[in-house]
């Protein structure tokens, strides 16, 4: 092979399919521009994690990249400066030859190549032509601006970090499926997270450390620090993190009544509902929603405490009135007689209904909920309800949701849509390993995405 000193090369192990290149014979091992270099993973299988900008002079196209340490190494450049560098190994791919080749990872963002050719990149059989350019098959920079950039991208080791308060079957699982597949997956305490909030560089610490940048986070944010951990994660997403359950889609199903108002809005059944505020119009927001029985339902109420049933028309008037002595937020809804103390758990995973249980209440309880003893079977589900659900989730825009439907008379009704759903019953009910699915959407989302082309400016004459 004949190499020029600069060629077109390619990094398919790191998902770089045009790189241009400096060969150097006077430098011994190759080097890559990287910027926000961090390890992770464990001691004994060490990784680092870093992006690269392919193209000179376009900040918005970004790389994400990982790879396995195999040294640390101290480089001195031309101009004797000494750096310790990591070391990665990675193919390189030149024409229709590859071959494994060394990388030592450094900020080469004020060169115009983005990578440097050492000799022990150059194989016994290639030949340098110092006054040449590209000898070999050149490449193109418009790659990176179509879909194929993504198509492309091998799957790498991701650092995901699950915001959880709870060392719960979920989190265990989420863990578990993670590490199985080579993902480094950190448990952070929601609660012990704590923000520095500007407009140059948003942080976000965790006993009294910066957290590093993750590639995803999946929130678990639990019902009695929703605010707090709603703040929490929109500090990710200011930092341009991927979080599967955004803060907005999180608050928006927390809030009984501002969810029914959103489901209401998008033309999605749901049980007739009425709020009120005054004590005086107690009668005319039970005529609202029909004739008793009615249930009368806490706007923070979770796991089916907080829900009540009335028979009669006496006994809705007597549970409003003790809702309001405690000054607590309520609505109330229609019982749907035809459900029979029984509700459907869809799982929505990226827009897609993964698995579904049909979920019965004890005998004597019209909850349906597992923590009150309720139990769960596979069920097959009409394609209204799927639509339904996939629709409930999309409107809330949860990568992730649980959404409890009712088989009424007139079609499916959306009694919730939970933003933190368990894993334990809809997995052993359906026999599907929702985590790894769960896993299969992040790797997805985190595949890089085509930039633009930037429009040529004309000259005035």
């Amino acid at each position: 092979m004949t190499f020029g000193w600069e060629e077109w090369v390619s990094l398919p192990d790191l998902g770089l399919p045009a790189i241009r290149a400096k060969v150097d014979t006077g430098a011994r091992t190759s080097a890559l521009h990287a910027a926000d270099i961090e390890v992770f993973g464990s001691a004994s299988k060490p990784r680092v994690r870093f992006a690269v900008y392919p193209i000179p002079g376009r900040d918005d196209l970004i790389i994400p990249c990982s790879a396995p340490i195999v040294d640390r190494r101290d480089v001195t450049s031309s101009n004797g400066e000494t750096e310790s560098r990591y070391v990665i190994s990675s193919r390189l791919s030149v024409g229709s030859k590859e071959w494994n080749i060394e990388i030592t990872l450094t900020d080469r963002g004020t060169m115009s190549n983005r990578m440097l050719l050492g000799r022990q990149a150059l194989k016994d059989h290639v030949n340098i032509v110092p006054s040449e350019r590209f000898q070999q098959p050149e490449l193109d920079f418009d790659v990176y601006h179509t879909p194929k950039v993504r198509s492309i991208a091998p799957n790498r080791a991701l650092r995901i970090a699950v915001l959880s308060r709870e060392n719960n079957y979920s989190t265990t699982r989420l863990v578990e499926e993670g590490e199985k597949r080579g993902h480094s997956v950190e448990v952070i305490d929601t609660a012990r997270c704590y923000m520095a909030i500007n407009a140059m560089a948003p942080e976000v610490y965790y006993d009294g450390k910066r957290l590093p940048r993750y590639d995803a986070v999946i929130p678990r944010i639990g019902a009695s620090i929703t605010p707090y951990g709603t703040a929490v994660v929109r500090q990710f997403e200011s930092i341009g993190t991927f979080v599967v359950n955004g803060s907005v889609g999180i608050t928006s199903s927390r809030d009984k009544l501002h969810a029914h108002q959103i489901l209401a809005r998008h033309r999605i059944g749901m049980p007739p509902t009425a709020f009120a505020n005054s004590p005086k119009d107690t009668s005319n927001l039970i005529g609202l929603v029909g004739t008793a029985p009615l249930i009368v339902k806490l706007l923070e109420s979770t796991q089916g405490k907080g829900v009540v049933l009335a028979e009669t028309k006496k006994a809705a008037e007597s549970v409003i009135d003790a809702f309001r002595g405690l000054k607590a937020n309520f609505l109330v809804q229609d019982f749907v007689k035809e459900a029979a103390g029984e509700d459907i758990r869809c799982l929505v995973v990226n827009g897609k209904v993964v698995a579904s249980m049909k979920r019965t209440g004890v005998e004597g309880d019209f909850r349906s909920n597992l923590h009150r003893g309720g139990t769960a079977a596979k069920v097959r589900i009409s394609k209204e309800e799927r639509d339904t659900a996939v629709r409930a989730a999309r409107v809330f825009g949860l990568g992730l949701a649980g959404v409890d439907l009712l088989r009424s008379n007139s079609g499916p009704k959306v009694l919730e849509v939970n933003s933190s759903p368990g894993l334990e019953g809809i997995e052993v009910a359906s026999g599907k390993n929702i985590a790894g699915l769960l896993y299969d959407a992040i790797e997805e989302k985190v595949r890089p995405a085509p930039v633009p082309r930037r429009k040529a400016t004309r000259k005035r004459a």
